[in-house]
Protein backbone atom coordinates (compact mmCIF):
# COMPACT_ATOMS: atom_id res chain seq x y z
CA UNK A 1 0.00 0.00 0.00
CA UNK A 2 1.36 3.39 -1.02
CA UNK A 3 2.08 5.96 1.70
CA UNK A 4 2.11 9.76 1.63
CA UNK A 5 5.91 9.53 1.55
CA UNK A 6 5.69 7.47 -1.65
CA UNK A 7 3.58 10.15 -3.32
CA UNK A 8 6.04 12.85 -2.21
CA UNK A 9 8.95 10.88 -3.67
CA UNK A 10 6.96 10.42 -6.86
CA UNK A 11 6.43 14.16 -7.24
CA UNK A 12 10.10 14.82 -6.47
CA UNK A 13 11.35 12.54 -9.24
CA UNK A 14 8.82 14.07 -11.66
CA UNK A 15 10.28 17.45 -10.64
CA UNK A 16 13.75 16.09 -11.47
CA UNK A 17 12.55 14.89 -14.85
CA UNK A 18 11.13 18.35 -15.44
CA UNK A 19 14.58 19.74 -14.62
CA UNK A 20 16.06 17.41 -17.25
CA UNK A 21 14.37 19.59 -19.88
CA UNK A 22 16.40 22.54 -18.58
CA UNK A 23 19.62 20.53 -18.77
CA UNK A 24 18.70 19.35 -22.25
CA UNK A 25 18.38 22.96 -23.35
CA UNK A 26 21.75 23.86 -21.86
CA UNK A 27 23.60 20.93 -23.46
CA UNK A 28 24.86 21.74 -26.96
CA UNK A 29 25.03 18.15 -28.24
CA UNK A 30 22.36 16.68 -30.51
CA UNK A 31 19.55 14.66 -28.93
CA UNK A 32 20.96 11.28 -30.02
CA UNK A 33 24.46 12.09 -28.77
CA UNK A 34 22.96 13.36 -25.51
CA UNK A 35 21.06 10.08 -25.01
CA UNK A 36 24.24 8.09 -25.74
CA UNK A 37 26.37 9.93 -23.17
CA UNK A 38 23.52 10.09 -20.65
CA UNK A 39 22.91 6.32 -20.76
CA UNK A 40 26.66 5.59 -20.53
CA UNK A 41 27.21 7.64 -17.36
CA UNK A 42 23.90 6.41 -15.92
CA UNK A 43 24.99 2.79 -16.44
CA UNK A 44 28.39 3.47 -14.81
CA UNK A 45 26.75 5.30 -11.92
CA UNK A 46 24.23 2.52 -11.36
CA UNK A 47 27.00 -0.09 -11.43
CA UNK A 48 28.86 1.84 -8.69
CA UNK A 49 25.70 2.12 -6.60
CA UNK A 50 25.07 -1.62 -6.89
CA UNK A 51 28.65 -2.48 -5.89
CA UNK A 52 28.75 -0.03 -2.96
CA UNK A 53 25.37 -1.23 -1.66
CA UNK A 54 26.43 -4.85 -2.17
CA UNK A 55 23.61 -5.40 -4.58
CA UNK A 56 23.54 -7.96 -7.33
CA UNK A 57 24.04 -8.02 -11.08
CA UNK A 58 22.80 -11.58 -11.33
CA UNK A 59 19.68 -12.25 -13.36
CA UNK A 60 18.61 -15.28 -15.31
CA UNK A 61 19.27 -15.52 -19.02
CA UNK A 62 15.59 -15.13 -19.81
CA UNK A 63 15.28 -12.06 -17.58
CA UNK A 64 18.38 -10.54 -19.15
CA UNK A 65 16.70 -10.73 -22.55
CA UNK A 66 13.54 -9.22 -21.09
CA UNK A 67 15.47 -6.33 -19.51
CA UNK A 68 17.33 -5.68 -22.76
CA UNK A 69 14.01 -5.65 -24.59
CA UNK A 70 12.49 -3.18 -22.13
CA UNK A 71 15.65 -1.05 -22.31
CA UNK A 72 15.21 -0.91 -26.08
CA UNK A 73 11.65 0.35 -25.55
CA UNK A 74 13.02 3.06 -23.22
CA UNK A 75 15.49 4.05 -25.95
CA UNK A 76 12.63 4.21 -28.46
CA UNK A 77 10.75 6.45 -26.04
CA UNK A 78 13.68 8.86 -25.70
CA UNK A 79 14.20 8.91 -29.48
CA UNK A 80 10.53 9.54 -30.23
CA UNK A 81 10.11 12.19 -27.54
CA UNK A 82 13.06 14.27 -28.72
CA UNK A 83 12.31 13.47 -32.34
CA UNK A 84 8.73 14.74 -32.11
CA UNK A 85 10.00 18.12 -30.92
CA UNK A 86 12.27 18.30 -33.98
CA UNK A 87 9.44 17.34 -36.34
CA UNK A 88 7.04 19.85 -34.84
CA UNK A 89 7.63 21.89 -31.70
CA UNK A 90 7.86 21.41 -27.94
CA UNK A 91 4.15 22.10 -27.40
CA UNK A 92 3.02 19.39 -29.81
CA UNK A 93 5.58 17.00 -28.33
CA UNK A 94 4.33 17.51 -24.77
CA UNK A 95 0.66 17.28 -25.71
CA UNK A 96 1.25 14.01 -27.55
CA UNK A 97 3.33 12.68 -24.66
CA UNK A 98 0.41 13.52 -22.33
CA UNK A 99 -1.46 10.54 -23.76
CA UNK A 100 0.74 8.36 -21.52
CA UNK A 101 -1.89 8.26 -18.76
CA UNK A 102 -4.52 7.15 -21.27
CA UNK A 103 -2.23 4.40 -22.55
CA UNK A 104 -1.50 3.32 -18.96
CA UNK A 105 -5.23 3.11 -18.22
CA UNK A 106 -5.50 0.66 -21.13
CA UNK A 107 -2.21 -1.25 -20.91
CA UNK A 108 -2.06 -1.94 -17.17
CA UNK A 109 -5.43 -3.77 -17.03
CA UNK A 110 -4.58 -5.65 -20.23
CA UNK A 111 -1.25 -6.96 -18.88
CA UNK A 112 -2.66 -7.66 -15.41
CA UNK A 113 -5.88 -9.16 -16.81
CA UNK A 114 -8.12 -6.82 -14.87
CA UNK A 115 -11.01 -4.61 -15.90
CA UNK A 116 -10.38 -1.13 -17.29
CA UNK A 117 -11.30 1.45 -14.66
CA UNK A 118 -13.61 4.11 -15.98
CA UNK A 119 -12.41 6.76 -13.55
CA UNK A 120 -8.80 6.28 -14.69
CA UNK A 121 -9.85 6.81 -18.31
CA UNK A 122 -11.79 9.89 -17.20
CA UNK A 123 -8.83 11.36 -15.30
CA UNK A 124 -6.55 10.64 -18.25
CA UNK A 125 -8.89 12.58 -20.51
CA UNK A 126 -8.96 15.46 -18.00
CA UNK A 127 -5.14 15.61 -18.04
CA UNK A 128 -5.08 15.55 -21.83
CA UNK A 129 -7.66 18.35 -21.95
CA UNK A 130 -5.62 20.40 -19.47
CA UNK A 131 -2.45 20.12 -21.54
CA UNK A 132 -4.38 20.91 -24.68
CA UNK A 133 -5.61 24.13 -23.09
CA UNK A 134 -2.07 25.04 -21.96
CA UNK A 135 -0.34 24.52 -25.27
CA UNK A 136 -3.22 24.95 -27.77
CA UNK A 137 -1.13 23.12 -30.35
CA UNK A 138 -1.43 23.50 -34.11
CA UNK A 139 -2.71 20.40 -35.92
CA UNK A 140 -0.54 21.12 -38.97
CA UNK A 141 2.20 19.08 -37.28
CA UNK A 142 0.50 15.72 -37.81
CA UNK A 143 3.68 13.64 -38.05
CA UNK A 144 5.20 15.29 -34.98
CA UNK A 145 2.00 14.64 -33.04
CA UNK A 146 1.91 10.97 -34.07
CA UNK A 147 5.54 10.50 -32.99
CA UNK A 148 4.79 12.22 -29.66
CA UNK A 149 1.78 9.95 -29.10
CA UNK A 150 4.14 7.02 -29.73
CA UNK A 151 6.43 8.48 -27.02
CA UNK A 152 3.47 8.48 -24.65
CA UNK A 153 2.68 4.88 -25.57
CA UNK A 154 6.26 3.65 -25.08
CA UNK A 155 6.69 5.29 -21.67
CA UNK A 156 3.50 3.61 -20.46
CA UNK A 157 4.55 0.29 -21.99
CA UNK A 158 7.98 0.11 -20.35
CA UNK A 159 6.46 1.28 -17.05
CA UNK A 160 3.93 -1.56 -17.07
CA UNK A 161 6.64 -4.08 -17.98
CA UNK A 162 9.01 -2.76 -15.28
CA UNK A 163 6.21 -3.02 -12.72
CA UNK A 164 6.12 -6.75 -13.44
CA UNK A 165 9.92 -7.17 -13.40
CA UNK A 166 10.44 -5.35 -10.09
CA UNK A 167 8.43 -8.03 -8.30
CA UNK A 168 11.40 -10.40 -8.57
CA UNK A 169 14.43 -8.26 -9.58
CA UNK A 170 15.93 -5.35 -7.55
CA UNK A 171 15.10 -1.95 -9.03
CA UNK A 172 18.79 -0.97 -9.26
CA UNK A 173 19.60 -4.11 -11.23
CA UNK A 174 16.74 -3.37 -13.60
CA UNK A 175 17.96 0.20 -14.10
CA UNK A 176 21.54 -0.95 -14.78
CA UNK A 177 20.64 -3.42 -17.50
CA UNK A 178 18.24 -1.00 -19.15
CA UNK A 179 20.73 1.88 -19.17
CA UNK A 180 23.31 -0.45 -20.74
CA UNK A 181 20.73 -1.45 -23.34
CA UNK A 182 19.99 2.19 -24.19
CA UNK A 183 23.72 2.90 -24.52
CA UNK A 184 24.25 -0.03 -26.90
CA UNK A 185 21.14 0.67 -29.00
CA UNK A 186 21.99 4.37 -29.29
CA UNK A 187 25.61 3.60 -30.10
CA UNK A 188 24.53 1.31 -32.93
CA UNK A 189 22.26 4.04 -34.30
CA UNK A 190 24.72 6.94 -34.09
CA UNK A 191 26.95 6.09 -37.09
CA UNK A 192 23.90 5.55 -39.33
CA UNK A 193 22.28 8.80 -38.23
CA UNK A 194 25.56 10.66 -38.74
CA UNK A 195 25.84 9.20 -42.25
CA UNK A 196 22.55 10.88 -43.23
CA UNK A 197 24.27 14.26 -43.10
CA UNK A 198 22.47 15.56 -40.03
CA UNK A 199 23.94 17.73 -37.28
CA UNK A 200 25.66 14.70 -35.73
CA UNK A 201 29.40 14.35 -36.25
CA UNK A 202 30.04 11.05 -34.50
CA UNK A 203 32.15 10.65 -32.46
CA UNK A 204 32.17 14.04 -30.71
CA UNK A 205 33.44 14.96 -27.27
CA UNK A 206 31.25 17.14 -25.04
CA UNK A 207 32.53 20.49 -23.82
CA UNK A 208 33.41 20.91 -20.14
CA UNK A 209 30.02 22.43 -19.29
CA UNK A 210 28.22 19.81 -21.39
CA UNK A 211 30.09 17.16 -19.41
CA UNK A 212 28.93 18.69 -16.09
CA UNK A 213 25.33 18.93 -17.27
CA UNK A 214 25.38 15.35 -18.60
CA UNK A 215 26.68 14.08 -15.25
CA UNK A 216 23.82 15.88 -13.48
CA UNK A 217 21.36 14.48 -15.99
CA UNK A 218 22.71 10.95 -15.64
CA UNK A 219 23.09 11.02 -11.85
CA UNK A 220 20.00 12.83 -10.59
CA UNK A 221 17.55 12.42 -13.46
CA UNK A 222 18.51 8.88 -14.52
CA UNK A 223 20.28 6.88 -11.79
CA UNK A 224 18.28 8.25 -8.87
CA UNK A 225 14.93 9.12 -10.46
CA UNK A 226 14.67 6.05 -12.69
CA UNK A 227 15.50 3.67 -9.82
CA UNK A 228 13.07 5.34 -7.41
CA UNK A 229 10.33 5.21 -10.06
CA UNK A 230 10.82 1.46 -10.52
CA UNK A 231 10.91 0.93 -6.75
CA UNK A 232 7.65 2.87 -6.32
CA UNK A 233 5.96 0.55 -8.81
CA UNK A 234 5.82 -2.03 -6.01
CA UNK A 235 3.25 0.14 -4.20
CA UNK A 236 1.99 2.82 -6.60
CA UNK A 237 -0.05 1.93 -9.70
CA UNK A 238 1.50 2.55 -13.10
CA UNK A 239 -1.47 4.77 -13.97
CA UNK A 240 -0.83 7.01 -10.94
CA UNK A 241 2.83 7.32 -11.93
CA UNK A 242 1.92 8.17 -15.51
CA UNK A 243 -0.75 10.63 -14.38
CA UNK A 244 1.69 12.43 -12.09
CA UNK A 245 4.27 12.39 -14.89
CA UNK A 246 2.01 14.83 -16.74
CA UNK A 247 3.18 17.48 -14.25
CA UNK A 248 6.67 17.24 -15.76
CA UNK A 249 6.06 19.90 -18.45
CA UNK A 250 4.51 22.21 -15.87
CA UNK A 251 7.51 21.88 -13.55
CA UNK A 252 9.82 22.32 -16.54
CA UNK A 253 8.12 25.53 -17.69
CA UNK A 254 8.14 27.02 -14.19
CA UNK A 255 11.86 26.24 -13.76
CA UNK A 256 12.61 27.61 -17.22
CA UNK A 257 11.00 30.91 -16.26
CA UNK A 258 13.01 31.04 -13.01
CA UNK A 259 16.31 30.15 -14.71
CA UNK A 260 16.03 31.81 -18.13
CA UNK A 261 13.88 34.79 -17.12
CA UNK A 262 10.48 35.78 -18.44
CA UNK A 263 11.08 34.55 -21.97
CA UNK A 264 7.74 32.81 -21.73
CA UNK A 265 4.79 34.70 -20.34
CA UNK A 266 2.25 32.56 -18.52
CA UNK A 267 -1.18 33.04 -20.06
CA UNK A 268 -4.61 32.38 -18.60
CA UNK A 269 -4.67 29.10 -20.53
CA UNK A 270 -1.62 27.95 -18.59
CA UNK A 271 -3.25 28.45 -15.20
CA UNK A 272 -6.55 26.90 -16.30
CA UNK A 273 -4.80 23.84 -17.73
CA UNK A 274 -2.46 23.54 -14.75
CA UNK A 275 -5.44 23.63 -12.38
CA UNK A 276 -7.16 20.84 -14.33
CA UNK A 277 -4.04 18.65 -14.15
CA UNK A 278 -3.53 19.32 -10.44
CA UNK A 279 -7.16 18.44 -9.72
CA UNK A 280 -6.82 15.16 -11.65
CA UNK A 281 -3.61 14.19 -9.81
CA UNK A 282 -4.99 15.11 -6.38
CA UNK A 283 -8.34 13.43 -7.05
CA UNK A 284 -6.85 10.08 -8.06
CA UNK A 285 -6.12 8.65 -4.56
CA UNK A 286 -9.59 9.67 -3.35
CA UNK A 287 -11.34 8.21 -6.41
CA UNK A 288 -9.33 5.02 -6.09
CA UNK A 289 -10.36 4.70 -2.44
CA UNK A 290 -13.97 5.43 -3.37
CA UNK A 291 -14.37 3.13 -6.37
CA UNK A 292 -11.81 0.34 -5.93
CA UNK A 293 -12.74 -2.68 -3.90
CA UNK A 294 -10.23 -3.59 -1.20
CA UNK A 295 -7.90 -6.42 -2.12
CA UNK A 296 -5.89 -8.75 0.07
CA UNK A 297 -2.11 -8.43 -0.23
CA UNK A 298 -0.02 -11.43 0.80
Amino acid sequence: MATSGDYLRLHFIVFLWGFSAILGKLITLSAVELIWYRSFFAAVGMALVIMLSRGTFKVSGADTLRLVGIGTIVAMHWFSFFGSARLSNVSVSLVGFATNSLWAALLEPWFNRTQIKKYELFLGLVVLAGLYIIFSFDFEYKLGLLVAVFAGFTTSLFSVLNARMVKRIPSRTISFYQMVSIFVVTGLCLPFVAATGTEIHFPVLPTFMDFIYILLLAGACSVYAFTVAIELMKRVSVFMIQLTLNLEPLYGIIMAVLIFGDQEKMSTNFYVGALMIMIAVIAYPFMRKRFDRPVLIN
